[in-house]
């Protein structure tokens, strides 16, 4: 008999799972990943895993409020369960039509023996090894009144038992579950110490209440709790602990185990949306999250923020980004959060390092706009980390910056993968609001909901909506097809509500440019190098100044070049102002050339360095004339570049061969790559599944033609001697035959494996795996033993 946990597997449990069929198995491989992780040797491996207390509570943990109910009624209930009563007990706590109610209960009982939650025959379905630990206490009851008394002391059980008024030799337990004894005691209390019941009927059974094992009598009764406890109607089970016995509770609820209880989903309530609306929304906001991305990416290239000590973005810093891009900050969050996630930002130099694009950034940025969305929304996605908890406080009143290993939550991807379920599952002009939400995600899972998860549900419906999986609250076709896991339906979906990038401006002569619309990116790479943004909207008006003219002449752009390229993509003429402002700059760009002394001043011009030592404001910059065309200061050289801007001059400035130096603000990238933040994929590949339940089958074969006389609660393994093992291999290889074998893999768990061998050379078997129906080789020093497979393995 196979073992859980040191306690006994039923063998009718395991020879159950053995009359399923592939399919059937192949259903519960898919539904319970976790029992596969190893592949289990045999079928009686695979019921051991199956029952072990976190196997079956997370099986649990995937159910529904009403097939969990139908669970804790079969647990609930005395066996052998036949359906017609299962079916009579849950109608009375089932609210909803006849027939949707038996499809509901049908289709529920097929779903939990999918999941080898329930087994048996279908007429009297029973409740799998494990389930009833794991389900206790089921349906918010409290223990039996047996357990909530066995600490009591036998004298004061006599005393409860005198003041109801027993018999001789009868026992408080016992009574309580005598008909008519809990409804006569009920009536005898007060109406304070009944409304105290009432409000432990329905779970939680447990109280706390100072001094609970004091004595109590009837007669000296002086609360409504003293009152129960004297009567047996509540159980002291701690100092401070008082419980509602089960029989009590029961005659409560009127015999019910539920209320209140929904055969189906609760209906999603919100506003109705165009879905034209809708999705032409979600497509904009789509493509505003690719350009602050790229914006993001584009202005830590120039000035990148430093790395916390402790790891993590600065909050002065994501208060900068989030004012630069014109975000909120729990929207820079998100952006950096997802930047972060897709690999396009990266640490580099480790700690006290700066936060820089990486490579991967530079290929991101060249793709189309639907592909570039694709990749950022699917790393938000499927990440662990909940940007909506930066700037929040932890247990230890510490504070989440942005980038921190604190932000990361296991159920984080999990949430967003169910709230996007919920939104797929309403209508498509229907944009749920996050009340109903959260009330379908309670029904859905039960045994997970609380308050940290509701807020993980309002994170996700705030951030589908900034990156655009949603519109107006709807979950767009697009964002559907993400969630579905197919990235390529997705991109077809929303390129074609995209905006078309355009390779023109619109020239002004007040120095500003129109964009009409979004432009190329190398188009607008260049212009915010050489204009400052001044508005945005359906139009990005953008300024040409002195400074950001000195900002694309510092870059090595010439004059004639920058009139150039505006004239090339200029769907007006380039204006005289533009033109001459232009102009202007470049004849005094460089005249004044700064290097390093602590630094110097050099011109070819005299009377301009006789303007600047002339200059009062000059005075902090420490400045030395030492030839008509040279001066030299004792402040650093951009200090000095610095200062002479400041007081209306053109600088630049110059290494020590005297040669222009260039600021490339693309130039900073980050080396190696990217440390991606972590994501979690559910599920395992159909080919896989298929795989492990071959390699079970063909295991359980070998076991039942040889069975061990123990067996491991992972399920037996051969062991034999290494001689032994390598002159079985060798006759195996000679003869053409079959053989069993044990096998550790790369993390040391044992497997099986039915091989046919070819041959044996460098200290590897070559061999075909019928388990994995492929050819492999196999360390022979990882080989724990060999048997033969005889004709009789092949059935059973």
């Amino acid at each position: 008999m196979a073992t859980r946990g040191g306690m006994p597997v039923s063998a009718d449990f395991a020879d159950w799972l053995r009359g399923r069929d592939d399919e059937e198995l192949r259903a519960l491989v898919t539904a319970r990943p976790e029992l596969v992780t190893p592949v289990p040797a045999h079928i009686a491996g695979l019921a051991s895993r199956a029952t072990t207390p976190s196997a079956v509570g997370r099986a649990i943990d995937r159910l529904d409020r009403f097939a969990l109910a139908v669970l804790e009624t079969l647990v609930l209930l005395p066996p052998p369960v036949h359906q017609r009563e299962l079916r009579t007990l849950m109608r009375r706590a089932a609210g909803g039509a006849r027939g949707a109610f038996e499809e509901a209960l049908n289709g529920t009982l097929r779903r939990l023996r999918e999941l080898a939650l329930v087994y048996g025959p279908e007429t009297a379905p029973a409740p799998a090894p494990g389930v009833r630990e794991a389900l206790d206490p089921p349906a918010g009851l409290g223990p039996p009144a047996v357990v909530v008394f066995r600490d009591y002391a036998p004298e004061r059980l006599g005393e409860i038992a005198h003041d109801v008024g027993a018999g001789p030799g009868e026992r408080v337990p016992d009574l309580l579950g005598v008909p008519g004894v809990v409804e006569r005691l009920v009536e005898e209390v007060s109406p304070q110490a009944r409304a105290a019941l009432d409000e432990l009927a329905w779970g939680p059974a447990t109280g706390r209440l100072a001094n609970a094992r004091r004595p109590a009598r009837t007669a000296t009764a002086q609360s409504p709790i003293e009152e129960l406890l004297a009567r047996g109607l509540l159980g002291a089970t701690g100092d401070e602990t008082v419980t509602l016995p089960r029989e009590v509770a029961l005659y409560l609820r009127g015999g019910r185990f539920h209320r209140d209880l929904l055969p189906g989903a609760p209906a999603l309530r919100g506003p109705e949306r165009t879905a034209g609306l809708a999705e032409r929304t979600a497509a904009g906001q789509a493509f505003a999250f690719i350009r602050v991305v790229e914006d993001l990416c584009e202005r830590w290239s120039v000035e990148p923020p430093g790395v916390l000590r402790t790891g993590g973005l600065a909050v002065r810093d994501l208060k900068r980004a989030a004012l630069s891009l014109d975000l909120p900050e729990w929207s820079a969050a998100l952006v950096v959060e997802v930047a972060f996630a897709a690999g396009l930002i990266v640490a580099a130099g480790g700690v006290d390092g700066e936060w820089l694009p990486s490579a991967l950034y530079d290929a991101w940025r060249i793709k189309p706009g639907e592909e570039r969305w694709a990749a950022l929304a699917g790393s938000w996605l499927t990440m662990d980390r909940v940007p909506g908890l930066a700037g929040e406080r932890d247990d230890r009143d510490r504070l989440m910056n942005a980038l921190t290993p604190e932000l990361r939550r296991g159920a984080a991807h999990e949430v967003r993968a169910a709230t996007l379920a919920v939104l797929a599952s309403s209508a498509h002009d229907v944009a749920p609001d996050a009340a109903s939400v959260r009330e379908r995600l309670a029904w859905e899972q039960p045994r997970r909901r609380g308050p940290y998860r509701d807020r993980l549900i309002d994170f996700t419906l705030r951030e589908a909506e900034q990156l655009g999986v949603t519109g107006l609250g709807v979950l767009s076709a697009h964002g559907r097809a993400l969630a579905d896991g197919d990235s390529g339906a997705a991109t077809k979906l929303l390129a074609p509500l995209l905006p078309q990038p355009v390779d023109h401006v619109l020239l002004q002569a007040d120095l500003t440019a129109v964009a009409p619309g979004p432009l190329t990116g190398d188009l607008r790479r260049w212009l915010a190098l050489a204009a400052d943004v001044e508005s945005t909207g359906g139009a990005t008006v953008y300024r040409f100044g002195e400074g950001s003219v000195r900002r694309a002449l510092d870059a090595g752009h010439g004059a004639e070049e920058l009139l150039a390229v505006l004239a090339r993509h200029s769907a007006t003429p380039v204006p005289q102002p533009l033109t001459y402002l232009i102009s202007d700059v470049a004849r005094r760009h460089g005249r004044i050339r700064v290097g390093s002394a602590g630094a110097y001043i050099r011109c070819d011009d005299p009377s301009v360095l006789d303007q600047v030592m002339a200059d009062r404001r000059a005075l902090p910059l420490r400045l030395r004339r030492l030839a008509p065309t040279v001066i030299a200061s004792r402040s650093a050289r951009a200090a000095l570049v610095d200062g002479l801007r400041a007081m209306g001059y053109a600088p630049v400035a110059e290494s020590l061969d005297g040669d222009v130096i260039v600021s490339r603000p693309d130039a900073r990238r980050a080396e190696g790559q990217p440390a991606r933040a972590a994501t979690v994929v559910n599920g395992l590949d159909r080919d896989v599944v298929a795989a492990a339940v071959r390699a079970i089958r063909a295991g359980d074969a070998a076991h039942q033609a040889r069975r061990p006389a123990v067996e491991s609660p992972e399920g037996e393994v051969p062991r034999s001697p290494a001689t032994a093992t390598i002159n079985t291999l060798q006759q195996a290889i000679r003869q053409g035959g079959r053989v069993w074998i044990g096998y550790l893999d790369n993390q040391g768990h044992a497997t099986s494996r039915i091989l046919e061998p070819a041959r044996m050379e460098g200290g590897y078997l070559t061999a075909y795996d019928e388990t994995r129906a492929a050819v492999h080789r196999f360390a022979l020093h990882r080989i724990t033993g060999v048997s033969d497979v005889t004709d009789s393995s092949d059935t059973g």
